[in-house]
């Protein structure tokens, strides 16, 4: 308390409050802008805290952080194109949404839900983050793998009516997600004596291409609207979605912000996991199962909730063990150490001060996002007002700047051309695209935890069925996979019966 009480006198000052703001407006522009990740929008920011002291500093990086993992949902909803891979899951409900004229709707949950999320997670930050690290620091390879491949069981409840097209385009994604050097053996694979393919196909160009330049040739193509322009008055207005609309969901709220959390804790992961993960339980578990990407708010809340709750989660362990959960953590830890403070134990027992006043910072500013990112989203609904011989240039120019950004070089800019064409061809012959993000994202995570695995048990599998953890995962893994086909054939008995 001593520490608390002290912290709320320090961070209550103009020059925090204002570093705290211009931090939020920061990552709400970089994390809306496709191509400009989170982490690239955090290291931007890290010159400038040099001349800052320890507190100023950190509290400048939180709000970058905080904000730009929500952003990303803003022109997912808006455009169909993820401005984070986290935001990926928010696209299949939000854009869906915004096709009905509900964007506004779609938004205001969006936010909601990430604030919420990240007050959860700033919850356990404080109050469990030594225990949680403690767990977190636990998992080795073979936790990872069953972690990441319940991750991978998502791809069957997200193929739409089509299981077999979605398994296609899972199997083409893990393809895709074998190109470039093995991290285990050093040898590399799929380049064509291309040597700029050695380092992979980059996650967020390929996601542009997919989802944003896919779009924009299927709907030339049809020769369509993209959006709807003669949207109803009042689906610009507040009123369609409340507090109250959001709370109904509560439980599923508290539960994937714990999964974004969680996730967040296990150094390696990152948001996609959680997002996945998280909208596949919710799906699971809703009643109305089949409004899935189609337009729930369940989806949003799922998804938004889960990637915001990975932002506390993963500073846990870069706070207490010096490890950090996702690549912008790791900035984090090079924060700290810049201005001269070292993660682990010792920095509660000589910092707590400053570590309890970064807590509460952390806060204050999810509160600073909900107001800036209300008018944030209210501004940026007027992108569907635009005509679209202006629209689409507009959009396939950022997608072309997105690409050569994330990667420096116009390898990144082909790579979105590339995925935008084979989204195209999906789009046309009802291949949906998410099995093959999800692929993406996951494969290689999944494929270098199997092989690390069977390397410290010399080829026996049963390295995954003696640790606790592992079998936890992969008892997760049956049940979702299980238990929702014995649920199908009983209503099918029950209708059999019926007639």
């Amino acid at each position: 308390m001593e520490y608390l009480l002290a912290g709320l006198g320090q961070l209550f000052t103009f020059e925090n409050i204002l570093l705290m703001s211009i931090g939020v407006v920061i990552g709400l522009f970089v994390g809306a802008m496709p191509g400009l990740t989170v982490t690239l929008g955090v290291a931007l920011v890290l010159p400038f805290t040099f001349g800052l002291d320890s507190l100023s500093g950190i509290i400048l990086l939180t709000g970058v952080y905080c904000a730009g993992t929500y952003a990303g949902a803003i022109t997912a909803i808006l455009i169909n194109t993820p401005g984070t891979p986290s935001s990926v899951t928010t696209a299949w409900d939000g854009y869906p949404l915004t096709n009905q004229g509900q964007a506004s709707g779609a938004l205001r949950i969006a936010l909601y839900s990430s604030v919420i999320g990240g007050l959860i997670s700033g919850i356990f930050l404080m109050l469990f983050a030594p225990q949680i690290a403690k767990i977190a620091l636990q998992f080795g390879p073979p936790e990872m793998f069953t972690l990441t491949f319940l991750g991978l069981t998502v791809i069957a409840r997200v193929s739409g009516t089509s299981p077999i097209k979605g398994l296609i385009s899972a199997a083409f994604g893990l393809l895709f997600a074998s190109v470039g050097i093995d991290l285990v053996s050093g040898v590399s694979r799929f380049n064509f004596g291309m040597n700029f393919l050695n380092a992979g196909l980059n996650i967020i160009p390929a996601c542009i291409g997919l989802f944003a330049i896919a779009e924009v040739f299927y709907q030339i193509e049809r020769r369509r609207k993209i959006f709807i322009q003669d949207m109803p008055d009042h689906s610009d207005t507040p009123s369609n979605v409340s507090w109250k609309d959001l709370f109904k969901h509560k439980l599923l709220l508290l539960k994937s912000s714990i999964i974004g959390v969680g996730v967040g804790a296990i150094p390696g992961t990152g948001g996609s996991v959680a997002s996945f993960i998280a909208y596949d339980e919710a799906k699971r578990t809703s009643k109305k199962p089949e409004l899935f990407g189609k337009g729930s708010y369940e989806g949003i809340i799922a998804s938004e909730s889960s990637n915001n709750g990975i932002t506390g989660g993963s500073l846990i362990p870069t706070f207490t063990l010096g490890i950090p959960g996702t690549s912008s953590a790791a900035i984090f830890l090079g924060a700290l150490m810049i201005h001269g403070l070292t993660p682990g134990p010792d920095l509660f027992r000589f910092q707590g001060e400053l570590i309890y006043t970064v807590f509460i910072g952390f806060f204050i500013i999810n509160i600073i996002m909900l107001f800036l990112g209300f008018f944030a989203s209210k501004w940026a609904i007027n992108i569907l007002k635009i005509p679209n011989s202006i629209l689409y240039p507009v959009i396939l120019a950022f997608c072309i700047i997105g690409g050569y950004a994330i990667i420096g070089t116009l390898t990144g800019v082909g790579v979105s051309l590339f995925f935008g064409v084979i989204g195209y061809l999906m789009l046309k012959n009802g291949y949906p695209p998410a099995p093959m993000v999800i692929a993406l994202i996951l494969g290689p995570k999944v494929e270098e935890s199997l092989r690390q695995s069977l390397i410290l048990s010399s080829g026996d599998i049963s390295i995954f069925f003696t640790r606790p953890i592992s079998v936890l995962f992969i008892i997760i893994v049956v049940l979702t996979t299980v238990l929702p086909l014995i649920r199908g054939k009983k209503l099918l008995n029950f209708f059999r019966k019926r007639k």
